[in-house]
């Protein structure tokens, strides 16, 4: 069985170096994770991923102690002026990872607020915690149905652990712009165009779990992720606006046979009132009269009444 040693991103299989280290015997028990303070391992093999990269002074050697008895000792022969180079301020928004003859001291991040260091062997990097935000360049993406759309967007995050985010990765911020990228290219690639114009929050939402996942190593929270526009090719957009043009029109021609039907309906109802009534047809036609008189106009033609109109259609 062969030990490979995960440091975050950072894991290299022994075997790749040429050496082959046993484990003595047999594969330890299921529970033995637990005292080693490392996650479970799989039956394939064992995976030993260290904890953040954080070391005790323990780790620096006979010459690393001998330099921070010395760093200790040149500081309290030359105090008070020696206190100014050993005081550094960190800001509320800010942490700071103490380096000591290069190994991440115990404690992880220091800050905000007062802290001391050695002179002449410790170092720190100061890591700013605050909500970052950058765009999406626009990405040429071969939807699902073969459609060419150029879409961009915005990604908001931050530094969840500040020593993961210096240890592991070189420019945390780099590589969160350039996975933003692909991820964005991997997740429309899979949907129609349609669903990428119709259903932009589930998208987001998906590229927002894939890059918190992937940057969760590098001490980044991904919290937020919008798609900002979806650019059509120019003989897509025409081919749309003529189809919704289309349908528009055949929607009004829908609504307009319609109305004609329900007016004749309803003429079809009032003849037949009229017809069982002729008081009815009379009152309509004074109606009329008064509707014509009305509008003033300069001749007025009278029809007919109707009981004569009735005598000579007996005739």
């Amino acid at each position: 069985m062969l030990i490979r040693v995960d440091l975050g991103t950072r894991s290299m299989r022994l075997m790749d170096r040429g050496f082959l280290l046993p484990l003595c015997g047999k594969v330890p028990p299921a529970d033995s994770h637990r005292s080693l303070g490392v996650p479970k391992y799989s039956r394939k093999g064992l995976c030993i991923r260290t904890p953040p990269l954080e070391n005790t002074n323990d780790d620096i050697g006979l010459c690393g102690w001998i330099l921070v008895v010395f760093s200790i000792l040149l500081t309290l022969l030359t105090l008070p002026l020696s206190i100014w180079m050993c005081i550094k301020i960190v800001k509320e928004y800010e942490r700071a990872i103490i380096f000591r003859l290069g190994r991440i001291l115990r404690g992880g991040a220091k800050g905000p607020g007062l802290f001391l260091i050695l002179p002449c062997t410790d170092s720190f990097i100061n890591v700013d915690m605050r909500t970052i935000t950058f765009d999406i360049p626009p990405q040429e993406v071969l939807t699902k149905d073969s459609v060419t759309v150029s879409v961009d967007g915005v990604v908001y995050y931050r530094v969840n652990n500040a020593t993961l985010a210096v240890a592991n990765i070189t420019n945390a911020d780099a590589a969160t712009r350039l996975l933003a990228q692909t991820t964005l290219r991997n997740v429309l690639g899979t949907k129609n165009l349609s669903e990428i114009l119709s259903d932009r929050e589930e998208i987001a939402h998906s590229m927002q779990s894939s890059l918190d996942d992937a940057t969760d190593d590098w001490g980044i929270k991904v919290e937020r992720v919008e798609i900002k526009d979806v650019k059509l090719p120019l003989q897509l957009q025409r081919a749309m606006a003529a189809e919704a043009e289309a349908t528009r029109e055949a929607r009004a021609k829908v609504i307009a046979a319609e109305g004609e039907m329900n007016a004749s309906r309803a003429l079809k109802e009032a003849s037949l009132v009229i017809a069982e009534s002729p008081s009815a047809l009379q009152l309509r036609y004074l109606q009329t009269l008064n509707t014509i008189a009305a509008e003033k106009n300069s001749t007025i033609i009278f029809p007919l009444p109707i009981d004569i109109m009735q005598s000579f259609m007996k005739h």
